[in-house]
């Protein structure tokens, strides 16, 4: 395999990370509305993800990173023509960020609530617009023979690129909400569950049409089996949480949203951001990578960083691995 393509795939590999581990700190920072009654129950929820949260958030940083070192031409095109989605995402998880570390420095019930609601924004928007993003990069936009972006902003919130983002919003939401139970103990957890039986029966519906539709107007052979397995996955999911089997529906969803990612990607196969004017001036995994030189490089580094990053990200999903409940919340602050 040449190392172009080899990056194609290890950089999809990144950005499933990052939408699996980000996306239920996501699914968390949205529920606060729907499953925290009282400051209690969202001290839990957030304290869920506390221990995790930043480290989840690194993997787009490396993706990005990744992006911008193996495709050049893909990187400056894609964050170039979506600046402004990209900005409104970056500024939300820098709202979420300090939202996380200021609720707690004082006791007004004010106080909190405004952080809090800036967590709920601070997720829910990259949970829509990381979806739009990539709905885009699949329908395809137009580009020049430069590879620039010549359309506007609203070009982008065209109705796939819209479902899109209403399937991750939805897929993170379920996905955390399902997180929760599997962390926490009591009334909160039973309210989780019952929630993400609610929200899943909605998310199985946006998502197959989207994974439909993306089928049958981009998909190939192989982005068709690989949806077909994000939708069996999804279901399964929805059925071992109706079960009561919390741990196995986490799974199954980081299943689903994995292989929804492979699917995005199998359906971009051999480009990486089409034009929609004028296949001619289209990004490929050819036109678009670096040197052959910058890729052997990168790929050295890989190979020894990533069973680090790895092994230290297992470990402290390891030591932090112990539910939490209301008597942790109460026990700490008397």
């Amino acid at each position: 395999m040449e190392l172009n393509i080899l990056w194609f795939w290890i950089i999809a590999a990144m950005f499933i990370g990052y939408f699996v581990l980000d996306g239920f700190d996501f699914g968390v920072g949205m529920s606060l509305p729907f499953l925290g009654k009282d400051d209690t129950d969202r001290r839990v929820l957030i304290n869920t993800i506390g221990p995790v949260w930043d480290l989840n958030e690194t993997w787009v940083i490396v993706a990005g990173a990744s992006l911008f070192a193996a495709f050049p031409e893909w990187y400056a095109t894609m964050f170039s023509g979506f600046y402004l989605a990209l900005l409104l995402i970056l500024l939300a998880l820098i709202a979420r960020g300090v939202s996380f570390e200021y609720r707690h420095q004082r006791p007004e019930l004010k106080w909190k609530k405004s952080f809090d609601t800036m967590i709920v924004v601070g997720s829910a928007v990259p949970a829509l617009l990381w979806g739009v993003a990539f709905g885009n990069v699949v329908r395809g936009v137009p580009l020049d023979a430069d590879f620039n972006y010549i359309g506007s902003f609203f070009d982008l919130l065209n109705p796939y690129a819209l479902l899109a983002g209403l399937t991750t919003l939805l897929l993170f939401f379920t996905h955390g909400v399902i997180f929760v139970s599997t962390k926490t103990e009591g009334d909160i957890r039973v309210r989780a569950r019952s929630l993400a039986i609610k929200s899943g029966l909605v998310t199985i519906v946006v998502a197959a049409s989207f994974l439909v539709w993306t089928t049958l107007a981009y998909g190939t052979l192989a982005s068709g089996i690989l949806a077909a397995v994000a939708a069996v996955a999804l279901i399964t999911a929805y059925l071992a949480n109706l079960r009561g089997n919390e741990r196995t529906a986490f799974g199954l969803m980081a299943v689903t949203i994995g292989f929804a990612v492979l699917t995005l990607f199998a359906s971009l196969f051999p480009d990486v951001m089409p034009a929609s004017n004028d296949v001619a001036n289209s990004l490929t995994i050819e036109n678009a990578s670096s040197t052959p030189y910058t890729l052997q490089v990168m790929s050295w580094t890989a190979l020894i960083a990533a069973p680090v990053i790895l092994g230290y990200q297992g470990w402290t999903y390891w030591v932090f691995r112990k539910r939490i409940g209301r008597s942790h919340i109460e026990a700490a602050v008397h």
